[in-house]
Formats: C-alpha cells, structure tokens, sequence
C-alpha cells in the first residue's frame, strides 16, 4: 500500500460548457483513471502512476456547466519540487480535456438526426486522456471478444491481483498496475489469477515492451499525427486497428462484434445479420457520416444508449 503523506494543490479552468460530473463520471461507467476510484459529494478521488511514481488526486467542481473551475489537490509520497508539480498540473488539466472546445462537434451534432439526441442530454461532457499507456492498452486488450460484464471482471480483478492501493485524504484507492510490475510476471499467472485467458500472453508481452522504455508516451502521441499515432500502437503487442482506435489519443472509430450491434442498428435500422461480418461496413459508415468527429460521434452515442433508445424506439445495448 503507498500511503501518500504529501500534497500540493491547483484550480483549472475549463473551456465552457464543462459538466464536472458527467466528464469524470460518465454515463456508461467510464472511469477517468481507476475503475476504484471514488465519487462523493461532487468530489473524485482516484489514483494513477505517473512513471513508476504512484499519485492520488481529489477533484472536485466549483460553479455550473458554463462557468466551471476544478480544484485539484494530489497527494505524493515526498515533496515534489516546482517543476514537477507544474508537469503534473499540466497533466492533469490534459487528461480533464480542458482545454476541449466542444463548439465545433455540437456545431455538426445538433444537424445530425442521432447524435443531436445526445447534446441535452450530455451538455458539458468531455472527452478524458491517458496519463500512462500501460493502462489504456491493457484495457483495450481486456475489452477484446468479450461482453462489456466479463471485460469489466478481468479488469478488476487484473488490478486487484497486481495494481497498487494509493492511501490519501483517508481514501483507498486500487490504482492500475505499471508496466515494470507485470514485465517479470508469467502469462499461466495472470490467466489463473484474473481469468484472462488468452489475453495474458499479449499483456506479457506489452508489459515487456513497454519497460524497454523506448515507445512514446501517451502525450507523445498526442503530438503526432493521428494515422503516425495509430501506426506505432498496432505494433505493440495484442494490439489491433479495433484497440488502437480505443488507445489512440486522437480517437478513432472502434468497432467490434459488440458494437457493430448498436451502429448497425443506428445507421441501417436492423440488427446485422452477422455482427463480425458487419464490422467493416459499419465502420466505413460511421468514418464516412461523422469523419474527423468519429471518436466524438462514438464516444457520446456510447455514453448515451439507454436515452437513444428511448427517443429512437431502438433497443441499444453496448454490452
């Protein structure tokens, strides 16, 4: 357990609208960092690691959905020069999307017959980043041909059997596991621990290769070129076109047997008969309709489908 007995604090400014809770706690269960994080009272507490370095945060919002400042204090195990407490702030705010201007997706949502749906109902809600990729990509790894309630149980348990608890601000919170953590570790392991099945040989072999130390981080991707981007991640292991589209921090369009369902339904008005023949179809329609907003079009119908459903008269299930 990492008590973190140190701590220093700063105010973000989003770019309006902001909606503090939908962003950090979104609709479909989308965590901002740890599925253990914790949502009390307006605030957030959650942890991550930064390098091999773990952190805690508490979030919490000041003002409405048009005026919003966000009061961050993270919490250390030592005292963290000047420097690395502006990196972190930097970071964060990065990884908060507030620097987002939504104005230009509403602007095309609002005239599109499914996403316009979504805008009242998810008003100030933006988009997250990664601070690590180890994470993300062990995430679309666990997400790959399985239900979202089976990803969701190899997902806690892979963090409770090897991720650490950060104890903060008299929180305890399972925060995912470093890539340093797992590079040692065997795959009959992390299949017998976490019912991982064949996922366990990809994440060996991603922990391996991210502990080089030599692949981009997440926020070097960012300053890449999307296709640049999505290039380097389907080299890494257990990674495909359908996981980099989820790890690509410029988005992507990421369908699958699972939700080639919902946007099959939505673009065609009926099930497909074959949800894995219809990957590609339905993915060159969404890349077609919503172009460079895609991952925007994905990200809100994702967080909205029960609402869809009902203003539509479509059973959608992402599940």
């Amino acid at each position: 357990m990492g008590k973190l007995a140190h701590s220093f604090e700063f105010v973000l400014k989003p770019l309006p609208p902001y909606s503090f809770k939908l962003t950090v706690r979104k609709p479909a269960g989308w965590s901002l960092f740890t599925p253990f994080e914790i949502y009390e009272g307006g605030a957030l507490w959650t942890a991550a690691h930064l390098n091999t370095s773990l952190f805690g945060m508490r979030l919490e919002s000041v003002g409405n959905v048009d005026e919003c400042s966000i009061r961050a204090r993270i919490f250390t195990d030592v005292e963290l020069e000047q420097p690395r407490q502006m990196e972190l702030r930097r970071l964060v705010g990065i990884s908060l999307g507030v620097d987002q201007d939504l104005a230009p997706f509403y602007e095309m949502a609002i005239k599109d017959s499914i996403l316009s749906h979504t805008i009242p109902d998810l008003y100030g809600l933006h988009d997250t980043f990664p601070i690590a990729l180890f994470p993300e990509a062990v995430l679309a790894i666990l997400l790959q041909m399985a239900p979202l309630k089976r990803s969701n149980e190899m997902i806690a348990s892979f963090i409770r059997n090897y991720g650490e608890v950060a104890e903060f601000d008299g929180k305890q919170v399972y925060a995912w596991p470093t890539q340093e953590r797992l590079a040692g570790v065997s795959e009959k392991e992390i299949s017998s621990k976490c019912k991982v099945g064949y996922r366990s040989k990809h994440i060996v072999k991603l922990a391996g290769r991210l502990a080089k130390g030599d692949f981009p981080t997440a926020q070097q991707l960012m300053d890449m070129g999307p296709e640049e981007a999505k290039k380097l991640l389907i080299s890494l292991p257990g990674i495909g076109d359908y996981s980099a589209d989820i790890i690509n921090p410029h988005g992507g369009f990421p369908i699958d047997a699972w939700s080639a369902e919902v946007f099959g339904k939505l673009f065609f008005g009926r099930e497909p008969e074959n949800n894995r023949e219809a990957v590609e179809k339905v993915k060159s329609e969404g890349l077609k309709r919503w172009g460079k907003w895609a991952w925007m079009a994905f990200f809100y119908i994702a967080q909205d489908l029960p609402n869809l459903s009902e203003k539509l008269g479509i059973s959608l299930r992402l599940t």
